[in-house]
């Protein structure tokens, strides 16, 4: 397991939001971004899953697709979450790789994709050069 401070993996998300394509930058509206350790009880709670098992990031909110314009909201939320994320990886490529992937993900649920969407824009990083 590779350990890095909250920090620098902090930096290595905005790394990852920097390179999305810029058509995706100029889109990513009303939404904040957080690193956590771990999820809350209340986060595995929403996503029916128990203390222990894996989850890199979660999208809380509303797709844009299918929001409705009924005047200011709160920000959809993405959390990525740091201790599952340094679980699985040994090296600090292998971390930038979960990061982007998991990044993605969640801006594709965002953006509306559903979980198999979500993981095919993930898959994209696979094919990237960073």
């Amino acid at each position: 397991m590779l350990n890095i401070s909250k920090q620098e993996f902090e930096k290595l998300v905005e790394q990852a939001l920097d390179g999305l394509p810029a058509k995706f930058k100029s889109k990513l509206n009303n939404a904040a971004i957080f690193v956590q350790d771990k999820p809350t009880s209340a986060q595995l709670n929403k996503m029916k899953l128990k203390r222990g098992d894996l989850l890199f990031g979660l999208f809380e909110g509303y797709a844009q697709a299918k929001r409705l314009n009924f005047g200011p909201v709160l920000p959809d939320r993405i959390t990525i979450f740091r201790k599952a994320i340094l679980s699985q990886c040994v090296t600090k490529n292998e971390l930038k790789q979960k990061i982007i992937a998991t990044v993605r993900h969640e801006i594709a649920h965002h953006f509306g994709s559903d979980e198999r969407g979500a993981a095919k824009a993930a898959r994209v990083v696979k094919s990237l050069k960073n």
